[in-house]
This record gives C-alpha cells, structure tokens and sequence, in this order.
C-alpha cells in the first residue's frame, strides 16, 4: 500500500512509522521541517488529570490508552531511533486557588489522586508561596517533545520512509493524489495531519489556536522543582536535562489569531507574573526563551480521526492541547484505520461535521 502524509509532526511521523512496519510505502510531505511546528511548541505533558477534568467520555478513554501505550512506544522509539526522548514519570501537583477549591478537589478524589494540605504541598516543591494545597496526581508524566519529535523522524527514516521536507500540498486530486509545487504524489491512501494547516487543504474544520511559552533558567544554587505544578491558569514542566541546572517551561497562553506565531511581551509577562505568584523566587530567575505555536482545534474540541467524505483520505487532526498525550494511540489507530482493520471512534469521525 502506498500512503502519501501531509505533514511531518508527530502525528503524521507516529502514524507514518506504523504504516512502514505494517509494509507501507510512506512518503510524508511537510510545508517546513519535520516536527518543527506544534509539535515543537509544546511542554510535552502527558496530562491526563489537568486537562482532562471535564473531556468528553471518548476523549477520556482516548487519554487513557494512550498514557498506558507510553512507557512501551518510548522505550521502542528509543531503540528504534538511538535518541532519548526524556520520558519522566514526577507526578503532578495541581494547586488549588482558595479553600473552596480545594473542597471541590477534595470531593473528585478517586483512586491514586489524593489531597495535600499546605505543609504537604511545599514539602513536594519547596518554592511555593503561599498556598493552601491541592491535588497530587503521583503517575503524571512529560516527555521532551522536541527530542520525541526528532526520534520519531529517525525511527521513521530508518523503518525506510521518506520525507520530503519544505515541500507544501498546493492541492488535494482525485486518485487520491497530492499536488504540491514540486511534484504529483499518487497514492492508495491520503492522510492529513498537517495541524492548525490542515483546514487550508480541505474542508477540515480545525482552527489555530495560537499558545505562547516562556523557559526561565535557575540562578547558580536554585533547583528546579521535581513534578510538574498546576495553578493560576498555568503549568510549569521541569527540564532537568536542558543545559546546566535545567530549564522550567511556564506555558501557556490560549490565544484566537489566526496564524501568527510571533511572541508577544504581553504573553510573556503574564506567564511570568503568574509563575512568580506559585513561585515567588522564579523572580530571580533568567529568561532563557519564549516561543510560540498553533494548536489545531476542532469545533466541538474532538479531535478528528479516520476517513473524509473524499474517496482513500483520511485526516487525523483536532487534538488541541493533547497532541503528545495522544501520539501513540492515534499512531497505532489511525494506522488500523487506513489499513481497514478497524473503524473510526463515532465521537472523532471526521464525517461528522458533514452537512
């Protein structure tokens, strides 16, 4: 079977990678370089307790067998690809904002999440402020998804695919095929996860949703906290592995403007005011960057998995602020789908915004 994929991000080089090993011939199209868009702007959460408090059941369930897949898909993509992809299962710490939001946590307890007073919290992360506790979820994890992107493009270069990089699709034909400027790529099945992009190709109703993130370095002396810190609106990622003393990644902003990437001072100074409200000390310490990237985001906030109405293309798509939490499950499913071993998730079919 040959596949023809618009789009080098994580998604479109997990799925691309499955492809091959099931016998595909995989060519993936990319407007940039690979892994170099959303994939390269996100904090690499595996947030299955923060952003996921009110996801619709599908999602959920989405959520969970992706997180179950990771340990298993990091430890291959590391062989496969010789690259370390940083996987750190250090829990996460959601602060509550007052009392009465640490009640409501107190009474959404179930199984391993459990409830740390004041004292118990900053004995976890010692540079907290002021606060009156939260919800500790101990098996949160992250991965460094810039280092996760570039595995995945090894692995998928070395399973045999191909990787035509700043080659843009101009144009979807029947066939399926794919029209780009350089070239007409004729296939048995089209996929599509091109991103915030992917609207621009085809009737696909997914919008950017533009997010900004700030890294501050620790002062000689200071340490980086060990889990992940939810509060006032933010997350803060540890990077323990990024340069001498690490990086704290402070993210992230939800902002509708269209394309533009371009960082702003606002962005910046409200991530780091809120960062220094959890932490006061992170006054002192360095700014070290500040970016910005596009989240894909579907009408209904799904994300959009399985075939089109167009005859062999398939999209995947939607997954907002999840694209890493979901990347090994939408790799393996999607991957089943465009072979026809089994069918889209009702919730996610991409059909369903058909009028």
């Amino acid at each position: 079977m040959n596949v023809v994929i618009i789009g080098a991000g994580v998604a479109g080089l997990g799925i691309g990678w499955r492809l091959l090993q099931a016998g595909c011939k995989v060519t993936i199209l990319e407007r940039a370089q690979p892994a170099a868009g959303a994939s390269w702007a996100a904090a690499g959460m595996l947030a299955i307790t923060a952003e996921l408090e009110e996801a619709a059941d599908a999602e959920r369930a989405l959520a969970l067998r992706a997180n179950a897949l990771w340990p298993g898909f990091a430890a291959e993509l590391e062989a496969a690809s010789g690259r370390r992809v940083f996987l750190s299962r250090v829990g996460a710490l959601l602060l509550a904002a007052d009392a009465a939001e640490l009640e409501v946590m107190r009474s959404q307890t179930q199984g391993e999440l459990r409830i740390l007073d004041s004292g118990q919290a900053r004995s976890l992360v010692p540079l907290l402020g002021d606060t009156v506790g939260g919800l500790w979820s101990p098996h949160e994890a992250h991965v460094d998804n810039r280092a996760l992107g570039e595995a995945l493009a090894i692995a998928f270069l070395k399973a045999g695919g191909a990787i035509n990089a700043n080659e843009a699709a101009v144009r979807l034909e029947p066939g399926p095929a794919v029209l780009t400027p350089y070239g007409h790529y004729a296939a048995d099945a089209v996929v599509i996860a091109a991103g915030a992009w992917s609207g621009l190709l085809d009737d696909i109703p997914i919008q950017p949703i533009k997010g900004e993130v700030i890294a501050l370095a620790p002062p000689p002396g200071a340490v980086l906290p060990v889990p992940v810190v939810w509060g006032e609106g933010i997350y803060c990622v540890p990077r323990p592995h990024l340069g001498e003393g690490g990086k704290l990644l402070i993210g992230a902003t939800v902002q509708e403007e269209g394309f533009d990437t371009s960082p702003t001072v606002e962005a910046r100074d409200q991530l780091r005011a809120a960062a220094q409200r959890l932490m006061p000390s992170l006054q002192d310490w360095a700014l070290a960057d500040h970016w910005a990237g596009l989240r894909p985001k579907s009408p209904d906030g799904l994300p959009l998995l399985g075939p089109t109405a167009r005859d062999g293309v398939f999209v995947a798509g939607g997954q907002y602020r999840n694209g890493i939490l979901f990347a090994p499950a939408i790799a393996q499913e999607m991957a089943d789908i465009i072979l026809g071993n089994s069918e889209a998730v009702p919730d996610f079919d991409p059909r369903r915004f058909d009028s």
